[in-house]
């Protein structure tokens, strides 16, 4: 039986396993932007085992977009190293699921998709950083606006492996002039959720055409003294996925990410036992 339904508001003050329940109930199905300060949050790709050594290499070539923060055993739908009790199968609020290259179906529980060969590949998230940056001050323009981050398709080539090969996208957040360079060094910090920005300014330098037209997520203002800061994307994988027509995957839906129970600045990103029984 469905929960009653909470707002993202509702959530603002709410831990990652808070959060978590409320999704995996059915409560809230919205973005997670914003939500759980202080907790690292993952992009997701969910693959057959066959297909997920090359995806693996993949990543590993491309940490910029693709930062592998945690890898599930064949068949397991938990990911113990990021979070107690996470059922990768119902505490996403949205995920796709792809069929040979095609969306199948956008749904907020993949249980009655899951099978014994998935493996889960979690990869860091600039929602992130965003709590840092919003620390110092520097403002965050989607979440300010309650919107979801605006993505775009790149013309950034990736290095490919095996049939997993693309462009980057990455998302785009106006940051004061004078606060671009403090944002940089902030974002440094994080290199498990994609790290320093990739391009500032133009956009048409790394082959956006318009600024007011995201391919995923919301548009947002970009007010007088503000520049465009651009950010490797954890919906890159996504692409490459898609492209590669394997015969099913299931990623996260554009800014509906995983939020675990990992100190978004923590050392890594291997969840111990102490720190587990903290979240209980």
């Amino acid at each position: 039986m469905k929960s009653k339904a909470v707002s993202h508001s509702d959530l603002k003050l709410s831990c990652g396993k808070q959060v978590r329940a409320a999704i995996r109930s059915g409560s809230y199905n919205g973005h997670t932007a914003g939500l759980a300060a202080g907790k690292l949050q993952c992009n997701l790709a969910i693959l057959p085992e066959e297909f997920a050594l090359d995806f693996l290499r993949f990543c590993q070539r491309n940490p910029k977009p693709c930062p592998v923060v945690g890898v599930s055993d064949t068949g397991n739908p938990n990911l113990p190293t990021l979070g107690h009790n996470i059922d990768i199968r119902s505490d996403v609020s949205k995920y796709r699921i792809f069929r040979d290259g095609v969306l199948s179906g956008e749904v907020t529980d993949v249980s009655d998709v899951w099978s014994k060969d998935l493996v889960t590949v979690a990869l860091g998230c600039s929602f992130t950083f965003e709590n840092a940056l919003l620390r110092n001050d520097i403002p965050v323009r989607h979440i300010e606006t309650g919107r979801n981050v605006p993505m775009y398709r790149s013309n950034i080539d990736l290095a490919p492996a095996g049939r997993f090969s693309g462009q980057m996208v990455v998302t785009m957040r106006p940051i004061p002039e004078a606060q671009v360079a403090q944002a940089k060094e902030i974002s440094s910090k994080f290199p498990q959720a994609h790290g320093s920005p990739i391009a500032v300014g133009d956009p048409a330098q790394i082959g956006i055409a318009d600024l007011t037209k995201p391919d995923w997520g919301d548009a947002v203002e970009i007010k007088p003294g503000e520049i465009p800061v651009y950010w490797a994307c954890g919906v890159t994988p996504q692409n490459v996925l898609l492209d590669a027509k394997i015969p099913i995957c299931i990623t996260h839906s554009p800014g509906h990410m995983l939020i675990s129970d990992v100190a978004e600045d923590a050392e890594t990103t291997i969840l111990t036992k102490n720190e587990t029984n903290k979240e209980n």
